[in-house]
Formats: structure tokens, C-alpha cells, sequence
């Protein structure tokens, strides 16, 4: 049974990785369980210089789900080299930096800097829904997306996937943008912009009004958008999107995702990526799988 995946390079032993936002620097959760176990780790959004992100509230539950906007937080990518990414070594795991940034200029001298370090990959987010600037601005059109990556790509040797919004007309338009840029793969979805309102003050919940929602609420979405873009692309994609437990990730492989990144879960239970690698071997042998890529695209449609 070979649990291995090959994704835009990068030699992961299972397809199960950790997205951005939700896992820090794999600090907190190294106390659970050995990061070695993980596929990959991809870390939180980081950025050429140091972030203080939204002001507060920056978080609530929503039915089935959460938002957020905490705006990219990040202590910048000269702390991250000097005190993260010594510590995430320690592990046999693949890393992916998550690189945001408010400019082209921003990314391609945030990612010359990122093509130095001992990594195994970069993550660029064109998604985020909860900055005033960057991200989902370059992000919602094919032009957008085509001229950052390409931008990126002159100046990036590592493994290159981009992260994409979901609050667009057509994803499938924005991936093929992403691959005619020159990208390795594609992640999808990050967060539908949702908002909260508190009844009894009348006013938003969270102090940036909107956020980012995720969780099991926006799970279908995601996979009929992973779906959707295996269609129109020829590069591997990573699906996200409310996936709880191997069953999900199982569904997004279906769908056409070569591996999967879990988000939210890790909120509700620190264990849940361990527990996804676990469902996922349990689903290959109930269903006498030696190969887990030999299921990607593989859904039968009526």
C-alpha cells in the first residue's frame, strides 16, 4: 500500500498537509504529535516584513463553521528564517511557505529571499479576503494571477503553487491563469467572504466586518471548484475546504486533488490530519487501493 504522492516535485510520504493560518509554525501542535507524520506543513502566511494584522474581534463560530479575519499576522520573513524554520527542520516533513505580500515587487523580493532558504516549496497566497491590499487583488482575474506568477516564477527556482480565492465568476478561468503564469500546482479554496451580525448591538461581529468563512459549511462548494478547475488544467492541485476527516479528503481526491490541506479541523481537534492520514490507509485497504494517486480524478459522474 504506497501512500506517496509527487506533488510539483515535492516527494510527500502521504498527500495530508496543513493550511495556512490554522497550523502557525507547528509549534503548538508538535506537542500533540511527531509533524513528521504530516505529508507537508505549510505555514502561516508570511510576509517580506512583519504584519500586526486586524484589529479585534477577529474571530467568531458561524453554523458549521467559523470566520475570520486576523489580516496575516506574521512576525516577517527574516524572524521566520531565524527561529521557524530551524524548528520545523527537526522533522521529516516537506515545508511550503505561504508568501503574501501587497505588491508585485512585494512577492518576487519576498520569494527571492524564500528561493535561499531550506525549504521544499512555496504557497502563494492571491487569496486572502481579509486585506485591505494584495492578495485577493491580484487574485480574481486571469490577468491578476497570470502576471504575479509569472512575476514570481523569473525568480523562483522552488516548486511554485498558488493559492486561490473562491470569490470569483469563474476558478476555472483564474487556474488556467495560474498555470499559463508558469506554477507547479494550484491550492484551492481559501475562505468565502461571509459576515456575522450581533442582533442585539446591531452591528457586525467582527471589527473588519467581513471575513473569511471555513470549515464543513463551504466543503461542497470547494469540491465542485476543485472539480471544476482538474477540468480546465493540466497542473496537480491541492484541495481544501471543510475537510473533517479521510472520508473528506477521500471526495476532494475524487474530485481530482492530488493532496489535501486541513484547515479548520485543526481547530476542532488537534488530532484531525493525524486522523485523515489513518481514514485514508483504512479507505485503501477496504477498497483494496495499492496506490493512493490511482483515485485522483476518478469520480463517475451521472
Amino acid at each position: 500500500m504506497n501512500t506517496k504522492v509527487n506533488f510539483a516535485g515535492i516527494e510527500m510520504k502521504n498527500p495530508v498537509t496543513v493550511c495556512s493560518g490554522t497550523f502557525g509554525y507547528g509549534r503548538e501542535f508538535s506537542q500533540f504529535f511527531d509533524l513528521g507524520k504530516l505529508g507537508a506543513v505549510i505555514t502561516k502566511g508570511t510576509s517580506l516584513k512583519p504584519k500586526s494584522g486586524n484589529k479585534p474581534p477577529r474571530i467568531c463560530e458561524t453554523a458549521s463553521g467559523m470566520l475570520n479575519s486576523i489580516g496575516l499576522q506574521n512576525p516577517g520573513v527574516e524572524y521566520f528564517a531565524q527561529n521557524d524554520l530551524p524548528f520545523l527542520r527537526k522533522f521529516d516533513t516537506k515545508i511550503i511557505v505561504n508568501a503574501c505580500g501587497s505588491s508585485v515587487d512585494e512577492y518576487v523580493e519576498l520569494c527571492k529571499i524564500l528561493n535561499s532558504l531550506d525549504i521544499d516549496g512555496v504557497e502563494l497566497n492571491l487569496s486572502c479576503p481579509n486585506v485591505k491590499e494584495g492578495c485577493m487583488a491580484f487574485g480574481n482575474t486571469y490577468e491578476g494571477v497570470k502576471n504575479v506568477t509569472s512575476a514570481v516564477r523569473k525568480v523562483l527556482e522552488k516548486p511554485l503553487i498558488v493559492k486561490l480565492t473562491p470569490n470569483v465568476t469563474s476558478i476555472a478561468e483564474i487556474a488556467k491563469g495560474v498555470e499559463d503564469g508558469g506554477a507547479d500546482a494550484v491550492s484551492l479554496i481559501n475562505t468565502l467572504l461571509g459576515m456575522k451580525i450581533d442582533v442585539n448591538t446591531r452591528k457586525p461581529v467582527l471589527a473588519n466586518n467581513t471575513g473569511g468563512l471555513s470549515g464543513p459549511a463551504i466543503k461542497p462548494i470547494a469540491v465542485r471548484m476543485v472539480y471544476q478547475v482538474s477540468k480546465a488544467v493540466k497542473i496537480p492541485i491541492m484541495g481544501m475546504g471543510g475537510i473533517m476527516n479521510g472520508e473528506d479528503a477521500i471526495e476532494f481526491m475524487l474530485a481530482g486533488a492530488k493532496t489535501i490541506s486541513i484547515g479548520a479541523g485543526n481547530f476542532v481537534d488537534p488530532y484531525t490530519s493525524i486522523k485523515t492520514i489513518e481514514e485514508i490507509e483504512e479507505y485503501m485497504k477496504k477498497y483494496n487501493i495499492e496506490n493512493i494517486v490511482d483515485i485522483v480524478g476518478k469520480v463517475e459522474m451521472n
